[in-house]
């Protein structure tokens, strides 16, 4: 399996897969005003290289310290569980890791998650910026992170 960097000719077939994966909800639409937001960080859109799935991070901040917002990340449901979601985070996680990046923050399953080196970020003393998130509220640390509230890019406060 491929995994690699998004390009212009994949935008179409990335907002097909995601609206598949979300059954039609806004994270398609996220992905588009993200492209336009100063925090995306194009090196970290990633797709497996038939369009069966993408992940993405984008810049994020917990308190003032630069950080990473992961997600979406949608897989075909028909290829679902067959190793794509996997090895896109693995993808994505070691881009961060090599870009020097200090921590990768999600709202996700701890149950899936965890697999991949997530913890409660309430653990790091990380507060989402909706309370009530805090239970599916997740970070994976590369570096110390001071603690304190980690607010997504711009386009997340649109949804």
């Amino acid at each position: 399996m491929l995994i690699r960097r998004e390009t212009p000719a994949d935008i179409d077939a990335i907002r097909d897969v995601t609206n598949l994966a979300f059954k039609n909800g806004p994270e398609a639409g996220l992905i588009d005003w993200l492209r336009d937001d100063e925090g995306w960080v194009p090196e970290l859109s990633l797709v497996e290289d038939g369009v069966l799935g993408h992940v993405v991070c984008t810049r994020g901040y917990v308190g003032d310290t630069p950080a990473l917002g992961l997600g979406p990340i949608a897989v075909h449901p028909e290829h679902q569980r067959a190793g794509i979601g996997k090895a896109l985070m693995h993808a994505v996680l070691g881009a961060a890791e090599a870009r020097g990046e200090k921590a990768v923050i999600l709202l996700g399953d701890p149950r899936y998650y965890s697999r991949f080196g997530f913890r409660p970020a309430a653990e790091l003393g990380i507060t989402p910026p909706v309370a009530e998130w805090a239970p599916h509220f997740q970070a994976r640390l590369f570096a110390p992170v001071e603690p304190g509230p980690f607010r997504y890019a711009e386009p997340f406060n649109r949804l």
